[in-house]
């Protein structure tokens, strides 16, 4: 399938990665309807920031993923949709859970749905490597064992396998993409790799995180969106579940410290304990086997590796002092 003149829409499409990923469609030349969390100001997220010669190609509407008549309505008439609408902070999780399981596995629930009676051509459904809890063996494949350590990672595995279960059922044309610890440019403050950066380039010398030890796959955001890209043109992946991770491990504390040299800055590294997750809820390890990826999207990242990394750490930090992003980022607050 390609994507140029295809009607498609982008759920989440105000966040971190649906802005990336609806900016991409619009340059591919699909028609992109954005379907975002209504807000009475009118603000439809990072999409308000992007160049005016996208956000004018864009048709946006306003509404909420547990709506089953406001999701079925935004997905009448179109050919594909990337469901990325969910709650996603995982300490926000430990507080309230139930809002979760309406969101994350509801609000997947009417997609498919509408998905289904509409006849759309694809879906393509958006999970996350927490759903694999701590890692067993690494690199972690797609058949690694689910266990979800927080309820984020439940209501996850809850909407991963309601895609799996239509697909079986009724021949629904989903594929699911597992995204390994995404990062970039308009990332929350709530997540790591933005608290360290501007933590860094705000003259902070010492950096106030949570568990240092904890390794992760950092996957840069715009080598995400190209594995999006790339599974809704794929022709053997409709009922399947794919990585997305660079297959490269760091430690927490590790990743600080190459920000730190990338930036030429020092600055002394020290646990939070109110960033720090409950003890049997910390994942400690994701690594990903990115193998079936490279078989059936034929992807690869091009920000791997640590020098990958570093590179997309310099951009983040350029992003962050460009046109006064960091005003929007707290020094020290830590934000759930």
């Amino acid at each position: 399938m390609r994507l140029a003149g295809k009607k498609t829409v982008v759920t989440g499409a105000c966040g971190f990665i649906g802005s990336h990923l609806t900016e991409r469609l619009v340059r591919a030349g699909a028609e992109v309807t954005a379907f975002v969390m209504y807000q009475p100001t009118g603000s439809a997220g990072w999409l308000d920031t992007v160049s005016e010669d996208v956000r004018s190609q864009i048709h946006i509407v306003a509404g909420d993923i547990r709506d089953a008549y406001a999701v079925r309505k935004a997905l009448q008439g179109q050919d594909l949709v990337f469901h990325l609408a969910a709650l996603i902070g995982i300490p926000y999780s430990y507080t309230a859970p139930e809002s979760y399981v309406d969101t994350n596995i509801k609000g997947t629930l009417n997609v498919l749905q509408a998905v289904q009676e509409l006849g759309l051509t694809r879906m393509i459904h958006t999970s996350t490597s927490e759903v694999y809890g701590s890692a067993r063996y690494v690199p972690m494949s797609e058949s690694h064992p689910l266990q979800g350590q927080s309820p984020y990672a439940a209501t996850k595995i809850g909407a991963d396998q309601l895609a799996g279960s239509f697909y079986c059922a009724y021949h629904t044309p989903v594929v699911t993409i597992r995204p390994f610890n995404t990062y970039g440019p308009r990332q929350s403050q709530r997540a790591v790799l933005p608290t360290i950066i501007s933590q860094l380039i705000s003259g902070e010398t010492v950096l106030r995180l949570g568990s240092l030890q904890p390794t992760r796959d950092f996957t840069y955001v715009q080598d995400t969106v190209s594995g999006f890209l790339a599974a809704a043109d794929a022709t053997d992946a409709l009922g399947e579940t794919i990585n997305l991770g660079s297959g490269f491990e760091i430690s927490i504390g590790e990743v600080a410290e190459l920000a730190a040299e990338a930036l030429g800055v020092s600055a002394i590294i020290e646990t939070d304990r109110e960033r720090l997750r409950p003890e049997n809820s910390e994942v400690t390890r994701l690594c990903a086997d990115n193998s079936k990826a490279q078989r059936l999207l034929h992807w690869a990242p091009d920000y791997g590796g640590r020098e990958g990394l570093r590179r997309g750490l310099l951009e983040m930090a350029e992003w962050l002092h460009s046109s006064g992003h960091l005003a929007h980022y707290a020094k020290r607050g830590y934000h759930i």
